[in-house]
């Protein structure tokens, strides 16, 4: 609807990413569903992976879902009313931050994932599938949702550059991937010492008991 944007435009655009990405969705959905709180569980991240092997499948699915919605809202917004692949990148900036350092839970928050998916899949649909599939693939062979992440993010810049998204997109999936594997680093020295754990699924049921 307008192409003219400015600094306070980049500003509001980071400004609403980071809101949007900050709601902690597996925090949250965890409470509602099973009243407990998943940051005193596993590794007491409140990302999907740590929902699953906690309380199971159905909530993880629930928390992938608002996760990657969360950013997709953020740059749908913005796109909507400005037509600006820089401000897209801006505001997809502030909502992987957001999720990663949310204000609702003093900085601290997930691991990027999701969000970073749901970004991808409205911004580079195309690279949202490749990497899904490097994930899927990864995990399915090894077991390790942190390696499948790590892989997916590595390969996620030379897909959007190969192709042809604008050249905005290529270097947000840099940092992108960057953040992504910044917040495995704890895994990436399990992975390493060999004591990374392998993805179960939990149950709810066996927290009561």
């Amino acid at each position: 609807m307008f192409n003219e944007v400015g600094i306070l435009h980049f500003l509001l655009g980071f400004v609403l990413g980071h809101v949007c990405g900050s709601v902690p969705s597996g925090l949250w959905l965890v409470q509602a569903f099973h009243g407990i709180d998943i940051r005193n569980y596993g590794s007491k991240n409140i990302g999907t992976t740590n929902v699953f092997r906690t309380v199971g499948p159905k909530t993880a699915v629930l928390v992938l879902i608002a996760d990657a919605f969360k950013g997709i809202l953020a740059v749908g917004i913005m796109s909507y009313f400005f037509h600006n692949p820089l401000l897209d990148v801006i505001t997809a900036l502030g909502a992987l931050l957001g999720h990663n350092y949310s204000l609702f839970l003093g900085f601290k928050g997930g691991k990027g994932v999701a969000t970073a998916l749901g970004l991808l899949i409205f911004m580079m649909p195309k690279v949202a599938v490749a990497s899904f599939g490097i994930w899927l693939v990864c995990v399915l062979l090894t077991r390790y949702v942190s390696l499948g992440s790590i892989m997916a993010a590595v390969f996620t810049p030379p897909l959007a550059w190969y192709l042809g998204y604008p050249s905005a997109y290529v270097i947000f999936s840099v940092v992108a991937a960057f953040f992504v594997v910044l917040r495995h680093k704890e895994n990436i020295h399990r992975l390493l010492t060999g004591t990374e754990s392998k993805i179960k699924p939990g149950n709810a049921k066996d927290l009561q008991k």
